[in-house]
Parts: structure tokens; sequence; C-alpha cells
């Protein structure tokens, strides 16, 4: 059973993930160039962050995992988001 206090862990991460992938998303599409380090690093949080989330998930409660699975679909959303700007 996944306890509460790692649950709120995996959510901060995720936020944190996504706000720094949003922050890079918005500064990319203003720019020619994408391949930039940073840009790189926040997609590889939100790979870890959507790693974390389903490693968790698995040993969630019901109400736990409901949560979990809403921030995953936010995370696969930036994913997608990020890849598609990318090219």
């Amino acid at each position: 059973m996944a306890t509460r206090q790692s649950v709120e862990n995996c959510i901060q991460q995720c936020e944190d993930a996504l706000r720094t992938a949003l922050d890079q998303y918005r500064e990319a599409s203003t720019q020619e160039h994408v391949n930039d380090m940073e840009f790189t690093n926040s997609q590889q949080e939100i790979e870890n962050a959507i790693n974390t989330v389903e490693t968790i998930s698995n040993s969630a409660n019901p109400q736990q995992r409901e949560q979990l699975i809403r921030m995953l679909l936010q995370l696969q959303q930036m994913q997608n988001n990020l890849t598609f700007l990318n090219r």
C-alpha cells in the first residue's frame, strides 16, 4: 500500500515537472531552435514523473490511484506537446 506521503511527494514531483515543462514549451514555441539542454531535461523530467506515477499507482488505494491517473494524463499530454513541438 502506498503511503499518503509517498503519493503526495509523487504529485509534487509531477507538478514541478509539469511547471518546468510548460515554461520550456512556451519558450521553445517562440524560438526557432528547441534542441537546447533545458528542453531536453524537461522532457526527461516528464518521463521520470510518468514512471514514478506508474510505479506508485500499482500499490495505491482506489482514491490515490484515481488522483495518480489524472496526473498521469496531464503528464502524457505535456509529453506529447513537447514531442510534437520538437519535430
